[in-house]
């Protein structure tokens, strides 16, 4: 991309919202994804994991609905920062409540900062077979409570920007589906 002159057009950012159960995969997309837009020289990309800003940004907080709203408003608000200055975003977070996501979304059409919201739709069953973090083993052991999607809701997203259903899909074909939408959004 160029401007008239001639010279490099500045890179738009975004905000890549993965949301889905624990265990869905929004992670591994995440990942995948920016190893594919950097490998397709896309000059800046972000992956903002959702387990990884809340130990660094809502450490004091719990798993109740209030604290995990506060949670992703603040991961929210720093990807719609960082979107706002160039960079992709990408944002795998369970994000289990429609008006925490909304107000997400609503922040960046605020700022005029492009945003995707995209649902890693993996049923529970799959999920708990995965148990990438033996997550659901412990809830089923009473170790853990108010998991999403066990024992605390998930309010999937009625109308995403796209949905991926990974228990149909390989790895690379959930990361092509998704970059076809950044694609023909003009964010990759």
């Amino acid at each position: 991309m160029s401007e008239p002159n001639g010279t490099p057009a500045p890179w738009q950012g975004g905000t890549v919202w993965l949301t889905g159960l624990p265990s869905a995969g929004k992670t591994t997309i995440a990942v995948g994804l920016a190893e594919r837009l950097r490998s397709g020289g896309h000059p800046r990309v972000q992956v903002l994991d959702g387990d990884e800003v809340r130990a660094a940004l809502s450490a004091e907080l719990g798993f109740s609905k209030e604290d995990r709203d506060i949670n992703v408003r603040r991961i929210g608000y720093v990807a719609g920062l960082l979107a706002e200055h160039g960079v992709t975003v990408l944002v795998p977070v369970i994000a289990p409540y429609a008006l925490s996501r909304a107000a997400v979304r609503d922040l960046h059409a605020a700022r005029g900062v492009p945003y995707v919201e995209v649902h890693v739709a993996t049923p529970v069953e799959v999920c708990a077979d995965r148990d990438v973090k033996s997550l659901y083993a412990r809830q089923a052991a009473g170790e853990l409570s108010g998991l999403t999607g066990a024992d605390d809701p998930y309010e999937a997203p009625v109308d995403p920007d796209l949905r991926v259903d990974t228990q149909h899909r390989t790895v690379d074909e959930s990361v092509r589906q998704v970059r076809a939408l950044l694609t023909a959004r003009g964010l990759a």
